[in-house]
């Protein structure tokens, strides 16, 4: 007797389309000006420059780098809410995107993070240097200790194109 054995029938879910475009992914993973916010239950808000961020190939994973002492309140409020808006600006063009999330985790900073830290202020230097910065303004701006980093990882769950204009505070959709 012959028995048939037949694979389960599986049906797979179409993949949601990318939440960033590829040109706002590009800008964001090269290296450009981040500033951090959280809030509170009560929603006062916190705010803190990044002095890093990577941003994985498919933008489905983003991680900013923060100094701890300096960002005290905005770790804790992103400990208790999950709440996050992370905005990355291109300063020689203000061109701006916005993305939110409300699971972000935070996590400590490790060695495999440091090349990840040399490349954003490298890219920092090139792009303040195209507006007339030295080097040194980026290196002050972004300095840090590394035993004083904390980082939040995060998925993007919303995004906003928020350079000045008339598209300003659009949601952003990513190509299918």
């Amino acid at each position: 007797m012959l028995v048939r054995h037949e694979a389960p029938h599986t049906v797979e879910t179409p993949a949601a389309p990318p939440l960033l475009p590829p040109d706002h992914l590009a800008m964001m993973a090269r290296g450009v000006s981040v500033i951090v916010s959280s809030c509170g239950h009560d929603l006062t808000p916190s705010l803190m420059r990044a002095v890093g961020s990577q941003i994985s190939p498919q933008g489905d994973r983003i991680t900013v780098f923060l100094n701890r002492q300096q960002s005290t309140q905005l770790l804790r409020d992103v400990a208790s809410t999950g709440r996050v808006a992370v905005v990355f600006s291109e300063p020689h063009s203000h061109r701006t995107v916005q993305v939110k999330s409300r699971e972000a985790r935070l996590r400590e900073v490790t060695a495999d993070d440091a090349p990840a830290l040399v490349r954003y202020l490298q890219a920092m230097q090139d792009e303040l240097g195209r507006i007339g910065f030295a080097p040194g303004f980026a290196a002050a701006v972004l300095a840090h200790r590394f035993d004083d980093l904390s980082a939040i990882e995060f998925t993007p769950s919303q995004a906003f194109d928020q350079t000045p204009g008339p598209n300003a505070g659009q949601p952003l959709q990513g190509n299918p």
